[in-house]
């Protein structure tokens, strides 16, 4: 059956029988996301997906999917002291963060990695801007494993790895410890993989992503609309919608040979929460103009003040999370000076790891706020030695491609939201890279049909064109 036509019939299936379907028991043969124990995935996150044919997989997924990561089950947070059975549910969630420690502390050396981006996508302008360089981090990562030669070898010096083997171990490593959603923290990560349906891949490849950085692989047909709404709605449902505007204007055609996703979705409450009877209205001191804002204020007794030559930053610890730094510029300096300086962009991958600190009352009076970009991360990355993947002539990913297939790396679009009030922190992130190429010839047969007009060229013997006509009426 076609694709248009398997499409079409999908979308005219009773819809009681879809939920039917999703409700039958895993031996009538369906597929489905599931989950599973820290502990014992560390042998089974090898074998996390496998490729199934189109007819075995749950249409109400997606009629394109091959492979569906499964994700680590983590034990729920437990709530309030009040309910009964408190005590075990808490022991089943401390359980799990202990196994999840497993995996903390693997990031050490990309310091440089997020300085050096933060300061290429962020050093210039001053509009609102904002930047997940992990998010960016792993699709790097991917953009990596299905590259061999000049054009593996720039992304790993960019992601300070000394091999393919060593990113990956990393990578993996670093998914683990920054994926939660256990109820409280909302830290969950994806990745994908969108293939063309009439190009051949390594599936060697695209088992390796699957197993270690949990993507998800799809395939249909480049250039149809359906496709390229498929991968809208999975980039919102990973992102929550708050990045809908950026993203529906993503668009696969024609000449796109495959496409790499992954997203962030994370929100976490203060520590401690702001009051909102403790907000005020003050002047927010913009480039243009002071601007009315509504600050939060609140006082910690044994709050965390750092300092340098030309700023000073804060801290705000999030519940069972991380933590929420604030960097202000000294009288006299702007945001942009502090991209560019050293000791500023080392703060900023520091994690308060920083000489000049110490415990003190803070009084914080901040703004509400809600940012969000979009970002053309291309330039950014030629500025940082990552060239080749971009040239149509040098850019090679034969590791997941066929020798003879040319791509290179077409789009790389990073969106971002982050927004802040009393109660804590929303954010959200997708890098999504698509990869044009010249079309491949079908492997076996073609209809080429001359039924309207045409052009044709007769050549001599030294292969110039003898005669060049057209036909517009046999």
């Amino acid at each position: 059956m076609k694709t248009d036509k398997l499409h079409t019939a999908l979308s005219e299936i009773d819809p009681a029988l879809v939920a039917r379907a999703a409700d039958m028991p895993k031996t009538a043969g369906v597929k489905r996301r599931k989950r599973i124990g820290w502990i014992s995935a560390i042998a089974a996150l090898l074998a996390i997906a496998i490729i199934l044919p189109l007819s075995l997989i749950n249409p109400t997924q997606s009629p394109y999917a091959l492979s569906m990561a499964i994700y680590p089950e983590m034990a729920r947070y437990p709530g309030s002291e009040l309910v009964p059975g408190f005590e075990a549910r808490y022991e089943a969630w401390r359980e799990s963060q202990i196994e999840r420690r497993f995996y903390l502390g693997k990031g050490e050396g990309l310091e440089d990695f997020f300085s050096k981006t933060a300061s290429a996508f962020l050093g210039d302008g001053d509009e609102n801007l904002v930047y997940s360089p992990l998010n960016v981090y792993f699709a790097l990562a991917m953009l990596a494993e299905i590259s061999e030669g000049e054009t593996r070898n720039e992304l790993l010096t960019l992601l300070s790895s000394g091999s393919i083997e060593a990113l990956r171990t990393q990578a993996h490593a670093i998914w683990n410890a920054n994926y939660c959603d256990d109820g409280s923290v909302t830290s969950i990560l994806a990745s994908s993989l969108w293939l063309d349906q009439d190009m051949r891949y390594n599936e060697d490849v695209i088992k390796t992503l699957t197993d270690r950085y949990y993507a998800s692989s799809f395939q249909g047909e480049m250039g149809d609309k359906s496709y390229s709404k498929a991968f809208q709605n999975w980039l919102n449902r990973e992102t929550g919608g708050l990045l809908k505007d950026y993203i529906d204007e993503l668009e696969f055609s024609p000449q796109t040979v495959m496409a790499i996703a992954t997203t962030i979705l994370f929100q976490a409450k203060w520590d401690e929460e702001f009051k909102e009877k403790n907000n005020e209205t003050m002047p927010f001191h913009a480039k243009n103009g002071d601007l009315p804002c509504e600050f939060m204020k609140d006082t910690d007794e044994y709050g965390r003040y750092y300092w340098a030559e030309k700023f000073s930053a804060t801290r705000r610890d999030l519940e069972e999370s991380g933590t929420m730094y604030f960097i202000l510029p000294d009288e006299g300096v702007t945001v942009q000076e502090l991209l560019k300086d050293s000791e500023a962009l080392a703060f900023l991958a520091s994690n308060g790891n920083w000489e000049n600190q110490k415990m003190l009352r803070v009084n914080l009076a901040l703004p509400k706020f809600e940012v969000s970009s979009k970002l053309d991360l291309a330039e950014g990355l030629k500025s940082l030695g990552v060239t080749s993947c971009f040239d149509p002539e040098n850019a090679d990913f034969s590791a997941l491609l066929d020798d003879s297939t040319p791509a290179w790396l077409d789009t790389i679009e990073h969106g971002a939201s982050v927004s802040i009030d009393e109660e804590g922190v929303t954010a959200a992130a997708y890098t999504a890279m698509i990869l044009a190429g010249s079309p491949m010839p079908p492997e076996d047969e073609i209809d080429f049909t001359l039924d309207r007009p045409f052009l044709f060229v007769i050549t001599g013997v030294d292969g110039l064109p003898l005669f060049i006509g057209t036909v517009q009426t046999p």
